[in-house]
């Protein structure tokens, strides 16, 4: 696959405040890339001199062969955090305001809003106006307009808030059919159990700079140790003492063993005393979302990555 964005040392900083220092990754073609952070941690400004709405003070950003000051801007969709639609315009009227913004043919623009409405369950609604549809259509047609004019690349940030999860499943399928066509996506979100299902690689941003940076299994591996999780009465005093357990969280009769990084899940559970309650146990590593909020709240500590 093709390298279509590459974002080099990126830097930039707000009345003598640095937000990102040092920010540098790629994106494929026909890759859905995350980018992940808490908030505050400067995914949104990093997005923002993608697009060209700021600037970097440093560092540079390459779309294809294209500079900054050169990229296409007709080649990239973009769905923003912050939705906003004309509330009094048709439906199809906006589909084909955006379309002919990216110099997009406006028949086929037309033809490709009525698929787009229909698959996204909006069929006859072109002639509505943005005011008379709920929030979650309204995201909808928001989406189609980011995508009307078949861009290279997509930066969708936030897609999924607010949206019910039989949208949020509408919303998967179209990203993951983008993606298999061609189409390089750069997402964001704080969903994590949907990053982890769509995405093929993630770069992370913690305090400004790159923490985390790789594919889902390679960060699974390199961060998310095992955790074993058994149903039955024991004493959290026995379970602290079973050989790499690090940590034990307890609600009831439900016991979570943190283990230690370098630990064989099968070797490890031959070592459990014969004497504990399992009424049920399992083992796996723990999820993203768990790496995420350990590293944010500084559970974790993760040197800056180079990759």
């Amino acid at each position: 696959m093709g390298t279509i964005l590459t974002v080099e040392n990126l830097g930039k900083s707000f009345k003598n405040t640095q937000i990102i220092k040092d920010i540098s990754f790629d994106v494929k073609q026909g890759e859905i890339m995350a980018v992940l952070g808490p908030n505050g941690a400067g995914k949104t400004t990093t997005i923002r001199n993608i697009m060209g709405i700021m600037y970097p003070d440093e560092g540079s950003i390459t779309f294809h062969n294209h500079e900054q000051n050169e990229i296409p801007r007709h080649k990239i969709g973009y769905l923003p955090e912050e939705r906003g639609l004309y509330k009094n315009v048709k439906v199809m009227d906006i589909l084909l305001y955006f379309a002919e913004l990216k110099d997009y043919p406006l028949q086929k623009a037309k033809v490709r809003a009525l698929e787009y409405l229909e698959k996204f369950g909006l069929k006859g609604k072109d002639k509505s106006s943005i005011e008379e549809l709920s929030k979650g259509m309204g995201q909808k047609v928001q989406f189609i307009a980011s995508i009307i004019h078949e861009p290279e690349l997509l930066i969708l940030d936030e897609p999924f808030s607010g949206l019910d999860p039989v949208s949020q499943e509408v919303f998967k399928e179209e990203i993951i059919a983008l993606a298999k066509k061609g189409t390089a996506i750069l997402l964001s979100s704080h969903q994590m159990n949907l990053v982890e299902q769509l995405c093929d690689r993630l770069f992370m941003i913690h305090q400004g700079r790159k923490v985390i940076y790789g594919t889902i299994d390679d960060v699974k591996r390199e961060y998310a140790n095992f955790k074993c999780t058994i149903n039955g009465k024991n004493d959290r005093a026995t379970l602290e003492t079973i050989p790499n357990v690090v940590r034990v969280e307890q609600n009831e009769d439900i016991s979570i063993l943190y283990l230690s990084h370098d630990v064989e899940a099968g070797a490890w559970l031959k070592q459990l005393p014969d004497h504990l309650e399992i009424k049920e146990l399992s083992i796996d590593r723990v999820s993203l979302h768990e790496i995420f909020i350990d590293i944010a709240t500084g559970k974790k500590e993760v040197g800056v990555q180079n990759a």
